[in-house]
């Protein structure tokens, strides 16, 4: 199975009501786990006519700026090695296309780039946490 059918598999996977997904093709094993709330059916309606990118949490309403989203699930790292400097702090100036942090998915490490130019509002992750697809990971103004 090449990369980008392995990476489209979990796209899919990420945008389906599925919990658990569980493949097996030769020697290349995959399972993913996805912890998710049940959605009542009265509010099922109302997210199928929703934009594509995850609503913004709570902790980020009162923020005026820009929210940087994960573009895939897997795990966030906010500095290039363990004992490197964070690639940016709260309150740093940030250009567009200028590295935020790092998605690892599969063993591949994926820069996320800012996509707007500013100041730092909020980082809303912890290094090391696992992310999902979408997921508001900073705020820039």
């Amino acid at each position: 199975m090449e990369l980008t059918q392995i990476l489209t598999l979990i796209q899919t996977v990420s945008d389906s009501n599925l919990t658990e997904f569980s493949m097996e093709q030769g020697d290349l094993k995959i399972s993913m786990q996805a912890q998710r709330s049940p959605v009542p059916a009265a509010s099922f309606q109302e997210t199928t006519v929703m934009p594509a990118k995850s609503p913004v949490p709570k902790e980020t309403e009162d923020v005026q700026g820009q929210v940087v989203t994960s573009p895939l699930v897997g795990t966030f790292y906010s500095s290039p090695s363990e004992d490197a400097a964070p690639f940016v702090a709260v309150g740093d100036t940030v250009k567009a296309g200028q590295v935020l942090g790092i998605v690892e998915a599969m063993k591949l490490m994926n820069e996320i780039e800012s996509e707007y130019t500013g100041v730092v509002q909020q980082i809303l992750v912890e290094n090391e946490q696992t992310v999902e697809y979408g997921q508001p990971l900073f705020v820039i103004a």
